[in-house]
């Protein structure tokens, strides 16, 4: 089993195995013990007087939070977790997904998980009052290959050239992921995503919308739209148009560093192998909580 608290006077090993410095990890303890008792309070009564059954091999919180972020961060399978932590491979699996929605929630409750929707100007000004500019793209993540072939057809990605599932993120200057869509089929192109969702509508005019050119037609849209130049059928740039281009691209580069940091954690960023229908979409949005958590407290 793990040497726990080995691990946790060692910012080299915290890193390497919670994606968060000792520090971050203390700062994470309270919102993240606000949640799992809040978790608590609405679960289930008992069926069995306290202290009976097996002890559990992570007892206390902080032994909670470490497990949960080790997961997300290394993203072992549940044989590997089992093992790690001494318990069965079932054990490991009940305490993922119990406590990834109190990890998510802690997040929240720290104002740093990404939102789903922006229902109105207000509420973008509300949550986001210093943001002037803003980058919208896509994020894909890699999947086992469906059996079934209907399903593969539509998770295939020609941009990737593998089966994936895909979400849009906003990000801001500061590498903040501020919005992600829930996770859809990776067949489904970048601009049918946004119009599908209610993203641009909801952004104040004054501020700025960058986007590549897989939100072609955006621009004729919306006026605060920044998008490069494309190259025309027959034709090609002019040096002026290829400088803006790089000057563009090397504003907007900050949204991969943002969806980089947030593939920082495996459970975003490798092969999804898990059943549970739409637990991808759950990783991916936490994934992000943690990337924004870990720039608010470094």
């Amino acid at each position: 089993m793990l040497d726990i608290n080995r691990i946790l006077k060692n910012d080299r090993l915290m890193r390497a195995l919670t994606g968060l410095n000792r520090a971050a990890f203390d700062a994470l303890v309270p919102s993240f013990t606000q949640a799992y008792q809040a978790a608590q309070l609405g679960s289930k009564q008992r069926q069995r007087a306290p202290g009976a059954g097996r002890k559990a091999n992570i007892d206390s919180i902080a032994d909670k939070l470490f497990f949960i972020l080790l997961y997300f961060k290394v993203y072992p399978t549940f044989d590997l977790a089992g093992i790690l932590f001494d318990f069965d491979r079932s054990q490991a699996n009940r305490w993922v997904h119990r406590l990834q929605p109190i990890l998510e929630a802690a997040l929240g409750r720290e104002l740093v998980l990404s939102k789903r929707q922006i229902r109105s100007l207000e509420e973008f000004v509300e949550s986001f009052p210093a943001v002037e500019r803003v980058i919208i793209d896509g994020i894909e993540r890699p999947i086992q290959r469906p059996k079934d072939s209907k399903r593969q057809k539509r998770t295939y990605s020609g941009k990737k050239k593998r089966h994936t599932r895909k979400q849009l993120g906003v990000s801001d200057s500061d590498k903040r992921i501020l919005a992600m869509t829930p996770a859809e089929d990776g067949k489904f192109h970048d601009k049918c995503l946004l119009d599908a969702s209610v993203l641009v509508e909801h952004i104040p005019e004054d501020v700025l919308i960058q986007v590549d050119l897989g939100f072609k037609g955006l621009e004729e849209e919306y006026e605060n739209i920044e998008i490069a130049h494309k190259k025309p059928r027959s034709g090609e740039l002019s040096d002026e148009q290829k400088a803006q281009n790089r000057a563009f691209s090397s504003e907007r580069v900050v949204v991969e560093h943002a969806f980089g940091g947030t593939k920082r954690y495996g459970a975003a960023s490798d092969i999804y192998r898990n059943r549970k229908t739409d637990f991808d979409d759950r990783l991916m949005l936490t994934s992000a909580g943690l990337w924004n958590f870990y720039l608010k407290a470094a």
